[in-house]
């Protein structure tokens, strides 16, 4: 059970800024404050004259040499503002003469955090097989694989590949949202115009398309850093579209939520105000790939108001190798940390020797998160680009949420942690890898294909093709056979990852089977469509040619 480790006490305060002012992880002309529910206060005359209506208040702004207030945090409550002063200021002596006023729940500053991922372009020509964490044949080229050390979603597939009446935000760097890989998957706000107005009222003008950029305050989430496109890659790209890879989700729509700048940093108040802005908006599940150092209560609130509202929110835990960061350390987050391709903690991430996935007594689960191929934010063609880190790990974790969610879209935060706790692989991991939860795994490996077919879920879905359909040998030579699979007639096709149709067979399934001859084809991994004709049904599996 994770613990609540901030207070509101000066002392807390005086510890984190410490810590905080080494680092440097925080504003130096802006402070955060929370006004208490009995304290009066002109809400509309602060924001625009700069001044609360409130004697003590504004007195203090005009010492301190304020600039700027501007609204923060739950907006329904109307409450919390982010002061930013003329100049840089000592942040830790303003804190305390603020909360010596007595007027505020709290004073904080406004931390800066980073994405928890590195980013690398290889020099290799293109390979196939590079999906690992979806399915482990142990042959990744780029670290020591092992067979099935993966999350299992070719299975999950069979299940589900998601809905398109789920939402998955995604707070990161951006999108690329004219990538292939995302077609007709971005999310549309219905109840907004394009006019230069704020139609639906929600506090944010002509955010139509995707999102919105909370780090440079427009309506405009693209990403110029690469971080969010990956991280969406891994969670969503469309998948059997004949192009780059597949993400966890096929089909739920993505909203956006720019919280980094192009410099991979952002502040507290970004996320917070993307947070409040995705549960309001309606996201079903939320992804942060993305940690700082700094304990808010303003971020800690806004995790817990997703969480009232029923909406997971799944964080990176960071990748120092050392203690979980936040807002991953928060009650009501999911923290993950990562795997390599052999089922092992991810220490180090190929980018640093010193790097390594956080461990800690916050740690709910662990899922594959080092050499993870996706898209580009730079081109819609370039598939070469690998990132690193628990950023990575997380989004495995809410797509597969997602999943859960387009099976029975009722489904509570707290029924959605059993699946997991229950589902995921324990003991995969080597030595640190304990029986039960542990710091370093949690409660184990992500499995995808456990969580989708979980009894709390009720009767098994399963494709109408067939219950429980299956392909052997696999690996395979001359011949494949596939069993449990409906009588009928079933068009058969096999392409390789580059979507190049290598045969084609019209079948009728005999006794539950059908048997194929393969014609002489390169060593790899191949994508075989069982198409029954009559109802046109499709599903797809993966194959290994030896």
């Amino acid at each position: 059970m994770k613990k609540l480790l901030y207070t509101l006490l000066i002392l807390a305060f005086t510890f984190n800024l410490t810590f905080a002012q080494e680092s440097n992880n925080f504003s130096g002309n802006e402070l955060i404050i929370k006004i208490k529910p009995n304290v009066n206060f002109d809400k509309k005359n602060c924001l625009l004259n700069k001044k609360f209506s409130n004697k003590k208040l504004d007195s203090i702004n005009k010492v301190s040499s304020v600039k700027n207030i501007k609204e923060t945090g739950n907006k329904k409550e109307g409450r919390t503002f982010v002061l930013k002063f003329k100049n840089s200021a000592n942040i830790k002596q303003l804190i305390e003469d603020y909360l010596s006023t007595g007027l505020f729940e709290y004073v904080e500053p406004n931390f800066i955090g980073k994405g928890h991922g590195v980013q690398f372009t290889p020099n290799d020509p293109l390979f196939y097989n590079r999906q690992w964490s979806h399915y482990n044949d142990g042959t990744f080229p780029l670290s020591t694989a092992t067979n099935d050390a993966d999350i299992d979603t070719d299975l999950a597939w069979d299940i589900t590949q998601g809905s398109s009446n789920i939402t998955v935000a995604i707070l990161d760097s951006g999108l690329k949202l004219d990538h292939p890989e995302f077609s007709n998957r971005v999310w549309v706000n219905s109840g907004e115009i394009l006019d230069g107005s704020d139609t639906d009222g929600n506090g944010f003008i002509d955010d139509v398309n995707g999102g919105w950029d909370f780090a440079n305050n427009d309506n405009n989430p693209t990403d110029d850093q690469g971080h969010g496109t990956n991280v969406t890659g891994v969670a969503l790209a469309t998948g059997n579209n004949n192009i780059g890879y597949a993400g966890v989700n096929w089909n739920s729509k993505i909203m956006v939520c720019k919280i980094l700048d192009s410099d991979g940093t952002g502040f507290y108040t970004w996320w917070a105000d993307a947070i409040y802005y995705s549960v309001d908006n309606g996201a079903n599940v939320i992804n942060m790939s993305v940690g700082g150092n700094g304990a808010s209560s303003l971020l800690e609130d806004a995790i817990n108001y997703a969480y009232s509202n029923n909406v997971y929110i799944v964080v990176s835990a960071g990748n120092q190798n050392s203690v979980i960061q936040y807002p991953a350390k928060y009650e009501n987050a999911l923290a993950i940390g990562s795997t390599d391709s052999d089922d092992t903690r991810s220490s180090p991430f190929f980018w640093d020797p010193t790097s390594g996935s956080n461990f800690g007594p916050e740690l709910d689960f662990i899922a594959p998160g080092n050499y993870i191929y996706g898209p580009n934010h730079e081109s819609n063609t370039n598939y070469e680009w690998y990132w690193g880190g628990t950023s990575q790990a997380a989004p495995h974790v809410t797509g597969v949420i997602s999943l859960l969610l387009s099976l029975e879209p009722n489904l509570t935060v707290g029924q959605i942690r059993t699946i997991l706790e229950e589902s995921s692989e324990d003991q995969v991991g080597g030595s640190e890898d304990t029986p039960g939860w542990d710091q370093y795994f949690g409660h184990g490996r992500l499995n995808a294909f456990n969580a989708v077919t979980h009894n709390i879920l009720g009767t098994l879905q399963t494709s109408s093709i067939g219950k429980n359909i299956n392909i052997y040998p696999n690996p395979a030579t001359n011949n494949i056979t596939i069993d449990n699979i409906n009588e009928g007639n079933f068009s058969i096709t096999l392409y390789d990852l580059l979507g190049k149709k290598q045969f084609h067979y019209t079948a009728n399934s005999e006794n539950s089977k059908i048997n194929l001859d393969i014609p002489k084809l390169s060593s790899g991994t191949y994508i075989l469509n069982i198409t029954e004709k009559e109802l046109n049904n499709t599903i797809s599996k993966k194959i290994i040619i030896k």
